[in-house]
C-alpha cells in the first residue's frame, strides 16, 4: 500500500487544494477516473458557452430587425465551430496534464477509485492511503427509466460535445439548464429541435417571470412541450421516436429525431466511490453529507463540488475548496457562506440569478419586491427587448437583499452587480443608492428595480409627523 499525505479525489475544483498540500511538503495523490480538468473544463461551462456564443451571434442578428438592420441567413461552419470548442477544452486539459508530469510528490490515479477500508481507496489494482482525504469526485448524469431508451444511441451532456456532424434534428429530454442552453444552441444553427418537459415550465428552480419568458422566447425557435410524460423511445431509421403525452392522458404525441439528448439532471457518483467503507455519511440519494466546515462524518475528510449535490457550479465549488484548504491546513477554521450564490443560464433569453426567489423568501419574513424593465432606460429601448427585466428581493426592515434575478441582454453580468451588493458588509442596496450610475447603461434597470421596491406579503403603516409645510 502507498501512503500519502493527501489523496484528492476530482481533478476539477479538488485541485486547488493540491498547491496548499504541496507547498506543506506533503506527497499527494490525484484519482480522476475522466479528462483531467473536471466537468467544466471538458463536458460543461467552458465548451458549451464556446458554442453559445455562435447562438448568440445568430440570434442577436436575428433580433437586429428591430431596429432597423437586416442581414442575410447565417452560414454555420460548423467545423470551425467544434474546433475552437477543442482548441480550449484540450489546451486547458494539456496544461493540467503536463502540471501534473513536472510537480514532484504529485502522483496521478487515471482509474475510478473506491474506498474498502478507513481512509483506504483501492485504484486498479493498486491501494493508496492518507489521512487526509478531499471527496471532489463531482456526479454524472441521470438516466430516466424509459421504455427503449436502453436501446437507442442517446446523448448526456458528456458526450453531445461529440456530435461530429451538424445534426438536422435533435430531440431533448429536460428542461433544465441543460436542456435549455444546448437546444438554444442547436436551434440557432438551423438544427430542428424539440424539448419536451416533465416539469409544467422550464427552468422550474427560476422565478415564475424567468420561466415564463424563457419559454415564450425559446418556443418561437424550439417545439416544446412541458408537463408531458415520456411514455417510451423506439429507433428509426434515420434516428429515435420519442412518444408522449400530457399527465391528464388527454393527448399524445411523438417526437422525431436524428439525435436525441437526456438532459434529465444528474446523480451521484458515491455509488462508484463507496464512501460508506470509510465512516463518510451520505444522504438518501448518494450525495455526501457535510457541515458548516465542508467537513464530512469522517475526521480529516472533507467534500466540495457537485459531490454535496446543491449549487453545482464550478464558481462555488472554487470557492469551497478555498474554505476546505483553510480549514485543512489554516490555524482557524472558517465556515461556508452560501447566502449569495450565483448563476446564469445562457439560452435565450439569458438569465443571472443570485440568493432566493420570492417563493424562498417570504416564509418567515417580510418581503419587498422590485421590477425594473430594460425598456424603460434609454439603453434598453436601444436594444429593443420590451420583455426583459430585473427583479430584486429585499428583507424589510433591514433592506437586506436577500436575492435577484436578471433575464435578458448581458444578464450574467448584471445580476454580477446585485452579487456584490450581497456580499458588502451590510448586504444592503446602499452602495448602488449613492454611486453615480453611468448613463445610459442596461445598470439603470438595475437601479429602477431598487427604487420601485414594494411590499409582498405585508403591509407598511405609514405615520404622520408634525405638519413642517408652513
Amino acid at each position: 500500500m502507498k501512503e500519502y499525505g493527501l489523496i484528492v479525489i476530482g481533478s476539477g475544483a479538488g485541485m486547488n487544494v493540491v498547491d496548499a498540500a504541496l507547498q506543506r511538503g506533503l506527497k499527494v495523490a490525484i484519482v480522476e477516473e475522466g479528462p483531467l480538468g473536471g466537468t467544466c473544463l471538458n463536458r460543461g461551462c467552458i465548451p458549451s458557452k464556446v458554442l453559445i456564443h455562435v447562438a448568440d451571434a445568430i440570434r442577436d442578428a436575428e433580433s437586429a430587425a428591430g431596429i432597423g438592420v437586416s442581414f442575410g441567413a447565417p452560414q454555420v461552419d460548423y467545423a470551425t465551430v467544434k474546433r475552437r470548442m477543442w482548441d480550449i477544452v484540450l489546451t486547458g486539459r494539456r496544461e493540467i496534464e503536463e502540471g501534473i508530469e513536472r510537480t514532484r510528490d504529485l502522483d496521478l490515479y487515471p482509474v475510478i477509485g473506491s474506498f474498502v477500508s478507513d481512509y483506504t481507496i483501492q485504484v486498479g489494482s493498486e491501494t493508496i492511503s492518507a489521512p487526509r482525504i478531499v471527496i471532489a469526485s463531482g456526479a454524472r448524469a441521470q438516466v430516466p427509466s424509459i421504455e427503449g431508451l436502453d436501446k437507442v444511441l442517446f446523448h448526456t451532456y458528456r458526450t453531445v460535445f461529440d456530435i461530429e456532424e451538424q445534426p438536422e434534428s435533435l430531440v431533448v429530454l429536460g428542461g433544465g439548464y441543460i436542456g435549455c442552453e444546448f437546444a438554444h444552441f442547436f436551434s440557432a444553427i438551423g438544427t430542428r429541435v424539440v424539448l419536451i418537459g416533465r416539469n409544467p415550465v422550464l427552468l422550474p428552480h427560476e422565478e415564475p417571470e424567468t420561466s415564463a419568458l424563457v419559454k415564450k422566447r425559446l418556443s418561437k425557435q424550439v417545439e416544446i412541450h412541458t408537463g408531458t410524460d415520456t411514455l417510451k423511445v423506439d429507433p428509426t431509421e434515420r434516428g429515435v421516436a420519442v412518444t408522449f403525452r400530457d399527465p391528464a392522458g388527454r393527448s399524445e404525441g411523438v417526437a422525431e429525431g436524428q439525435h436525441l439528448l437526456v438532459a434529465a439532471g444528474v446523480r451521484s457518483n458515491a455509488d462508484w466511490l463507496k464512501p460508506e467503507r470509510t465512516g463518510v455519511s451520505t444522504d438518501g440519494r448518494g450525495w455526501v453529507q457535510v457541515n458548516q466546515f465542508l467537513e464530512t462524518s469522517k475526521p480529516n475528510i472533507f467534500a466540495l463540488g457537485d459531490a454535496l449535490g446543491r449549487n453545482m457550479y464550478r464558481h462555488t465549488a472554487n470557492y469551497e475548496a478555498s474554505v476546505v484548504r483553510t480549514n485543512m491546513f489554516g490555524d482557524r477554521k472558517v465556515t461556508v457562506d452560501l447566502h449569495a450564490v450565483p448563476h446564469a443560464v445562457f439560452t435565450t433569453p439569458q438569465v443571472g440569478q443570485v440568493g432566493m426567489t420570492e417563493q424562498e423568501a417570504k416564509p418567515n419574513r417580510k418581503v419587498m419586491v422590485g421590477l425594473g424593465r430594460y425598456h424603460h432606460t434609454a439603453m434598453g429601448y436601444a436594444y429593443a427587448d420590451e420583455e426583459a427585466f430585473v427583479k430584486v428581493i429585499v428583507e424589510y426592515p433591514t433592506m437586506r437583499i436577500l436575492g435577484g434575478t436578471v433575464v435578458g441582454p448581458q444578464a450574467s453580468i448584471l445580476v454580477q452587480q446585485i452579487v456584490n451588493l450581497m456580499n458588502s458588509e451590510a448586504q444592503t442596496y446602499a452602495p448602488l443608492s449613492r454611486a453615480q450610475i453611468i448613463h445610459p447603461t442596461l445598470s439603470e434597470a438595475l437601479a429602477a428595480a431598487f427604487g420601485a421596491l414594494r411590499p409582498a406579503n405585508f403591509q407598511i403603516e405609514h405615520t404622520h409627523g408634525p405638519d413642517h409645510s408652513q
